[in-house]
C-alpha cells in the first residue's frame, strides 16, 4: 500500500487547511487511518485516527474541536480538516494506515511522505 499525502501549505492563525491521504495497492492492514505530525526538533505525535469500518474517532487532545478526520470509502481516500490554526500546530503532517484503532504510532504499517504545515502568527 502506497500513501499520498497533500493539501499541506501557508495559512495565517485563525485559518483553515484541509488535508487529504490516497491509498493505492492493495489493502491490508489498514482498518485504521490516522494523522501524525512531527514539529521542528519534536518526535511524531498522533492527531487524529479513524476506523475503516464503523468511523470510530480518536483526536489529540491538542486538536479536539478545531480538527476533524474524516474518510471517503469509494475514493479510498481519508482527510483531515483543520480549522482554527495556531502557530503550534506548524509541523509535517504524515498519513498512516494499520491495522488497530490506536494513538500509538507503532501499529502503523503505511505511511505517506509527509506535507509540511506552517502557521504563521
Amino acid at each position: 500500500v502506497q500513501l499520498q499525502a497533500s493539501g499541506g501549505g501557508l495559512v495565517q492563525a485563525g485559518g483553515s487547511l484541509r488535508l487529504s491521504c490516497a491509498a493505492s495497492g492493495r489493502n491490508t492492514h489498514t482498518s485504521a487511518l490516522a494523522w501524525f505530525r512531527q514539529g521542528l526538533g519534536k518526535e511524531r505525535e498522533f492527531v487524529a485516527t479513524i476506523s475503516w469500518r464503523d468511523r470510530k474517532t480518536y483526536y489529540a487532545d491538542s486538536v479536539k474541536g478545531r480538527f476533524s478526520i474524516s474518510r471517503d470509502t469509494a475514493k479510498n481516500t481519508w482527510s483531515l480538516q483543520m480549522n482554527s490554526l495556531k502557530p503550534e500546530d506548524t509541523a509535517v503532517y504524515y498519513c498512516a494506515a494499520g491495522p488497530d484503532l490506536t494513538t500509538d504510532l507503532r501499529p502503523y504499517v503505511y505511511w505517506g511522505q509527509g506535507t509540511l504545515v506552517t502557521v504563521s502568527s
